[in-house]
C-alpha cells in the first residue's frame, strides 16, 4: 500500500480541516513526523487504520468510539484517505460522522464509503472490506505496514498458534492445508466402496449359465403361449355373435318400459306448455315498467333523504362564518398597531447590543493591562537564553574538531559485520549441507532393507496387484458356480408332486436332478477369497510406506540442491568481502584496534549529542519565548482593535433609536432587556400569526357556503322532475291491463313471481316431444329386426363360460412369457452392470490407497507447520542481517524447535534465551529487523514495485551510537524501493531526515501539520 493523500477534521486534536500530501514525502522516501507530545501525531496513523478497517488501537466500539475521537469543540469528523494498493489501483475511502444537536454525548455512526478511481472518476464499490482491497487483516497490517505505539514487540511474543495463522494468512500457505479438502475425498471414496459393495451383493446369483437356462424355457412357454392364442380367437368370435342378439332383445324390452312412461308424462307437459304462453304475455307487457316505476319511487327517497343532511350542514356552516368574522373585527385594532410594535423590536435589539458591548470594553481595559506586564517579563527571558546559545554553540565547535569522521567508522564497522555473518552463515549453511546428507542416508538405507528397487518400486507394485486380483476373480467366479449348484439343490429338494415349480410353474416332476452337497467346497472357496484379500492390504500398506519415504526422499534431495547452492554464494560472497576492505587507517584482521578508536569517537560523539541536546533546549525555549512574545504583542493590539471596534458599533446603535431612549434602559443589565424583547417579539408573532390564520379562514368559508346552497337548490328540482316522472309509468300500466284484459295488477304479480326462465323451460318441451317421437320409432325398427329371430339364453350361457376358460389360460401363458422375458432382461443387464461395478471397484480400492498416504502426510496441518516453520527461518535469516549490523554482531535471532523466537547471545558462548529477556532498546532492535524481513516478504509475495512501512516511536529506547545504526538502516531502505515513516520525538532524528511533517498544536484552532 501506497498513500496518497489524507484529510482529517473533528479527529481528536484536529479541529479545522488538515489535509496531508505523500507526494513529496513518498519520492523522498524516508520521512518523519514530528512534534511535542499530545500533539497528535499518532492521530494520523490511527486516522489511516480507522479509514481502512474502522478500527483503532487505542478505542474499540465499546469505549464510546466516534464520540472520544471526536474534537470536542467540534460537531463533525471527516476522514478521507486516498492510496495505490498492490495491483496500482487507486481507491479512496471517506468516513463521516455527527454530533447529536440534541444530546452532546450521542455520536452517530459513521457513513461510509469505499471508490476506485477509473477513467478520472470515482466510482463507489459494492463493499467496504479493506482486506479485499489489501489482502491483509487488520491484526497484520498492523505488524507489516502501519505499527502502532506499543506495539512494535507483538509479532515476536505471538504464541505459536497466533504466529502460525498470521503465516497462514500472509502468505497464503491455507493453500497447502489440504487435510480437509483429501478427508473429504477419502470419506466420499469409502462411501463409493461400500455403495458398490452394497450393489455387488445383490449379484451374487447372477451367471451366464442360469441366463441359458432361463432362455430355453422362454422358447417352451412361447409355443404354449400361440396355441392359447388361437382357440381364444375361434371362442371369442362365437360369444360375440350371441352377445349382440341378447343385446338387441333386452333392448327392445326395456325401450318398451320407457315409452309407457313417458305416455303418462305426455298430460303434464301439455298443462306446461299453456302457463309457459300466459307468462311470456305478461312479462313482455308488464316487467320492465314495473322494475322502472319501482327504481324511480327508491331514488325519490334517497334525494329527500340527501337533502334534510344539506340543509343541517349549511346552517352549520353559516354559524363558522359568523364566528370567524367576529373574531377578525375584534382582532382589527391590535393588528393596526403592529408596525409600531416591530419598530420597537427592532430598537429593543439595539439596546441589547449596546450593553452588551459595554460590558466586554471594560473587560478588554482589563486584559490589556496585564499583557503590557507580561510582554516586559518575556524580553528579560529572551535576552539570558540568547547568552546561553553562544555559549553552547562555543564548545560544541571545539568537540566537533576533535572528533573522527563517524561515516567512515559505520562503513569500517558495517565491513567488520558482514564480514563476521558471512563466516558464520557458511559454518550453519555447511551443518545444513551435513544434516540432509545424513537423512537421505538414512532414508536409502530405510529402502535398501525393504529390499525395495526405488526406480521401479511403481511398477512391481501394480505387477504384483495384478496377479493378486487375477486369483481373486477366478475364485469368485468358482465360488458363484458353487453358489449355483447349491441353490439348485434347494430347489430339487423342494420340489413335490402337485406343487408349482418356483422357476417353470409346472406341477409334474418325473426327472428331479440330483446334486451333491457342496457346503464344504464353498467354505474352502470363501476362505481362499479372504487370504487374497488380506495379501492384497499387505501388499497396499507396504506400498503406501514405501510412497512416504520416497516423497520425504525426493523432497529433501530437492533442499540439499537449495542448500549447496546457498552455501557456494556465501564463499562467493565472503571472496567479494575480502576485496572490499579498502581503508588504510585500519588493518582487516586488527578489530580490537578498530574498537579502541571508535569508542574514543563515542565518547565524543555522546558529549557532542549532549551538548547538541542542550542546545536544542536552549533553541527550543528561546523559540518559544518569542513565539510567546510575538503572541502576546498580538493580543494587545489585537484588543485594542477590539476596543475601538465595539465603542464605534455603540454610538450607530446609539443613532439608530427612534422610537425608544437609551437612558431609560441605561440602568438595566443586558439580560433583562434580552428578556424584554424575545416577550415583544413573541407578542408580536402571535398577533401576526392570529390575524393571518382567522382571514384564511373567512376566506375558506365563503365558496363553501354558496356551494351549499347551490347543491340544496339542484337536489330540489331533481325530485320534482322524479315525481313526474313517476305520473308517466303510472298511465303506462294502467293502458297495458286494458288493452291484456287483466281485471288487476295482483294477478301480474303472482304470475310474475312464478319467476320462469322462458328459453330453459322452451327447450325442456322440445326434448320431450323429440324423446317420445325417438324411442316409438326405435320400438318399430326393432320388432321389425327381431321378427322371425328367437333366442336361447342357455346356449348363451354355455359359451361365455367356454370363453372365459380359454381367456384364463392365454392370460396365464402370457404373464408366464413376459414374466421370464423380463427376467432374462433383467439378469443380462445385472450380469453387465456387475462387470462395471467390479472394474469401479478396483479403481476405488486403488484411489483408497493413494488418499490414505496423503492423508497421513497432511495430518493435523503437520505439513502447513513444515511450510510455514520455513517461512520463519527464512525471515530470521533477512532479519538477522539487519540485527547483527545493529548490535554490532553480539546478538542474533533464531527460531528453537517450538517454532518460537530466541536470541543467540554470542558474548555468553552463543547460548539462546528467550526474546523477553531483551532490553527495551534490543527489543526494538530485533523487532524493526523483523518487521523490516517480514514487510520485505509481503512485499515480494504481492509482487508490489514499492511498498510502505509506518514505524511510531521506538528511538527514545537507543543510545547515540544505536541510533546512528538504526537510522543508517532505514536510510539505505530507499535504495531497495521501499518507503519508511518514522513517529518520534527525538530532534537529532528531525535534523537528519530530508523531508518531515510538522504537527503544532494550538490551543484556540487545534493541531496544525505543515510539510518541512
Amino acid at each position: 500500500m501506497i498513500p496518497i493523500q489524507l484529510t482529517i477534521e473533528g479527529l481528536y486534536s484536529y479541529q479545522e480541516r488538515q489535509t496531508i500530501d505523500f507526494t513529496n514525502l513518498i519520492d523522498a522516501g524516508l520521512f518523519g513526523i514530528f512534534g511535542a507530545v499530545g500533539s497528535g501525531k499518532s492521530s494520523i496513523l490511527e486516522a489511516i487504520t480507522y479509514a481502512l478497517y474502522g478500527e483503532t488501537e487505542r478505542l474499540n466500539a465499546r469505549d464510546k468510539r466516534t464520540y472520544n475521537m471526536m474534537n470536542l469543540k467540534s460537531n463533525r469528523s471527516y476522514i478521507e484517505f486516498d492510496f495505490i494498493n498492490h495491483e496500482n489501483k487507486k481507491f479512496r475511502i471517506t468516513r463521516d460522522f455527527k454530533r447529536n444537536s440534541k444530546r452532546f454525548d450521542d455520536v452517530k455512526s459513521p457513513t461510509v464509503v469505499f471508490s476506485e478511481l477509473k477513467d478520472e472518476v470515482w466510482m463507489p464499490l459494492n463493499h467496504t472490506n479493506a482486506e479485499e482491497l489489501l489482502g491483509l487483516s487488520y491484526a497484520n497490517f498492523k505488524r507489516t505496514i502501519i505499527i502502532p505505539q506499543g506495539q512494535f514487540k507483538e509479532f515476536i511474543e505471538l504464541g505459536a498458534k497466533d504466529r502460525t495463522q498470521m503465516m497462514k494468512e500472509i502468505f497464503n500457505l491455507h493453500r497447502f492445508d489440504m487435510q480437509d479438502k483429501v478427508a473429504v475425498l477419502a470419506k466420499k471414496n469409502q462411501s463409493d466402496v461400500d455403495q458398490l459393495q452394497g450393489k455387488l451383493s445383490g449379484f451374487e446369483e447372477v451367471s451366464e449359465d442360469y441366463i441359458k437356462e432361463l432362455e430355453n424355457q422362454f422358447v417352451e412357454l412361447e409355443k404354449v403361449a400361440g396355441q392359447h392364442q388361437i382357440e381364444y380367437a375361434e371362442a371369442n368370435e362365437n360369444f360375440q355373435k350371441l352377445k349382440a342378439l341378447k343385446s338387441d332383445f333386452e333392448s327392445l324390452k326395456q325401450k318398451k318400459i320407457d315409452f309407457e312412461n313417458l305416455s303418462e308424462q305426455k298430460v303434464l307437459i301439455d298443462e306446461r306448455k299453456n302457463q309457459l304462453y300466459k307468462y311470456e304475455l305478461i312479462f313482455n307487457a308488464f316487467n320492465q315498467l314495473l322494475i322502472d316505476q319501482s327504481k324511480v319511487q327508491k331514488e325519490i327517497l334517497q334525494k329527500n333523504s340527501t337533502i334534510e343532511a344539506e340543509q343541517k350542514q349549511l346552517i352549520l356552516i353559516e354559524n363558522q362564518f359568523a364566528e370567524v368574522s367576529k373574531q377578525l373585527n375584534d382582532l382589527q385594532p391590535t393588528f393596526d398597531s403592529l408596525p409600531i410594535k416591530r419598530k420597537e423590536e427592532a430598537e429593543l435589539e439595539f439596546i441589547v447590543q449596546i450593553l452588551f458591548f459595554s460590558e466586554e470594553i471594560k473587560a478588554l481595559k482589563f486584559r490589556t493591562e496585564k499583557g503590557l506586564a507580561k510582554v516586559e517579563e518575556v524580553k528579560e527571558k529572551e535576552i539570558s537564553i540568547e547568552k546561553e546559545i553562544k555559549s553552547l554553540e562555543k564548545e560544541i565547535k571545539s568537540l566537533t574538531e576533535n572528533k573522527i569522521d563517524s561515516t567512515t567508522l559505520m562503513e569500517v564497522g558495517n565491513w567488520f559485520n558482514q564480514n563476521q555473518n558471512i563466516q558464520q552463515s557458511i559454518t550453519k549453511q555447511e551443518q545444513k549441507v551435513a544434516d540432509f546428507q545424513k537423512q537421505i542416508e538414512v532414508f536409502t538405507e530405510e529402502l535398501a532393507k525393504q529390499n525395495i528397487n526405488i526406480n521401479s518400486f511403481e511398477t512391481d507394485f501394480n505387477s504384483r496387484f495384478e496377479e493378486l486380483e487375477t486369483k481373486k476373480i477366478a475364485y469368485e467366479k468358482q465360488k458363484n458356480e458353487i453358489e449355483v449348484r447349491q441353490k439348485i439343490s434347494e430347489y430339487a429338494h423342494n420340489l413335490h408332486d402337485g406343487k408349482p415349480c418356483p422357476l417353470c410353474g409346472s406341477e409334474d416332476h418325473p426327472h428331479i436332478v440330483e446334486v451333491e452337497d457342496v457346503t464344504n467346497q464353498l467354505s474352502d472357496v470363501s476362505k481362499l477369497i479372504l487370504e487374497v484379500v488380506s495379501d492384497q492390504e499387505k501388499l497396499r500398506k507396504l506400498q503406501q510406506n514405501v510412497q512416504t519415504i520416497n516423497s520425504k526422499k525426493q523432497l529433501i534431495e530437492e533442499q540439499l540442491k537449495t542448500e549447496k547452492n546457498l552455501l557456494t554464494d556465501l564463499v562467493n560472497q565472503l571472496k567479494f568481502q575480502q576485496e572490499l576492505f579498502v581503508w588504510k587507517d585500519f588493518d582487516s584482521k586488527d578489530f580490537a584496534k578498530y574498537e579502541e578508536r571508535k569508542n574514543a569517537s563515542l565518547a565524543i560523539e555522546k558529549s557532542i549529542v549532549k551538548k547538541n541536546n542542550l542546545l536544542i533546549q536552549q533553541r527550543e525555549l528561546l523559540e518559544k519565548e518569542r513565539e510567546n512574545l510575538e503572541k502576546f504583542a498580538k493580543a494587545l493590539e489585537q484588543f485594542k482593535l477590539d476596543e475601538a471596534q465595539k465603542a464605534s458599533q455603540i454610538q450607530q446603535n446609539k443613532e439608530h433609536l427612534k422610537v425608544l431612549k437609551f437612558e431609560e434602559f441605561e440602568s438595566e443589565t443586558a439580560e433583562i432587556v434580552q428578556n424584554k424583547l424575545e416577550k415583544l417579539q413573541i407578542s408580536n408573532h402571535k398577533i401576526e400569526q392570529d390575524f393571518t390564520r382567522l382571514t384564511q379562514n373567512l376566506n375558506d368559508l365563503n365558496p363553501k357556503l354558496a356551494s351549499q346552497k347551490t347543491s340544496i337548490a339542484s337536489l330540489q328540482k331533481q325530485i320534482v322532475d322524479l315525481n313526474n316522472e313517476l305520473k308517466d309509468y303510472s298511465k303506462q300500466i294502467e293502458n297495458a291491463l286494458i288493452q291484456n284484459q287483466f281485471e288487476s295488477l295482483e294477478i301480474v304479480h303472482q304470475t310474475l313471481n312464478l319467476n320462469l326462465n322462458i328459453s330453459q323451460v322452451r327447450q325442456e318441451l322440445e326434448d320431450f316431444r323429440v324423446r317420445f317421437e325417438t324411442l316409438k320409432s326405435s320400438i318399430k325398427e326393432l320388432e321389425e329386426k327381431l321378427k322371425s329371430i328367437s333366442f336361447d339364453d342357455e346356449v348363451y350361457q354355455i359359451q361365455e363360460e367356454k370363453l372365459k376358460t380359454i381367456t384364463s389360460q392365454l392370460k396365464e401363458a402370457v404373464e408366464a412369457v413376459t414374466k421370464l422375458k423380463t427376467a432374462i432382461e433383467i439378469l443380462k443387464e445385472s450380469f453387465e452392470a456387475k462387470k462395471d461395478l467390479l472394474t469401479e471397484m478396483d479403481k476405488l480400492q486403488k484411489r483408497a490407497a493413494n488418499l490414505s498416504t496423503l492423508k497421513n502426510m497432511f495430518n493435523a496441518a503437520g505439513f502447513v507447520q513444515y511450510v510455514s516453520s520455513i517461512y520463519l527461518k527464512q525471515l530470521c535469516e533477512n532479519a538477522n542481517i539487519r540485527f547483527h549490523r545493529m548490535t554490532r554482531n553480539q546478538l542474533s535471532l533464531q527460531i528453537n524447535e517450538n517454532n518460537d523466537f530466541e536470541i543467540v547471545d554470542y558474548l555468553n558462548e552463543g547460548r539462546a534465551r528467550s526474546v523477553k529477556t531483551l532490553s527495551g532498546g534490543q527489543a526494538f532492535q530485533v523487532s524493526l529487523s523483523l518487521a523490516l524481513a517480514l514487510a520485505e516478504s509481503v512485499q515480494s509475495n504481492s509482487k508490489a514495485d514499492r511498498n510502505f512501512f509506518f514505524i511510531d516511536e521506538g528511538f527514545g529506547t537507543q543510545d547515540a551510537e544505536a541510533v546512528n545504526i538504526v537510522f543508517e538502516t532505514l536510510n539505505h531502505l530507499h535504495k531497495e524501493n521501499r518507503i519508511v515513516g518514522i513517529i518520534s520525538h527525538v530532534e537529532e532524528l528531525k535534523e537528519r531526515i530530508p523531508m518531515s511533517l510538522n504537527i503544532v498544536k494550538d490551543e484556540e484552532k487545534g493541531s496544525k501539520i505543515s510539510i518541512v
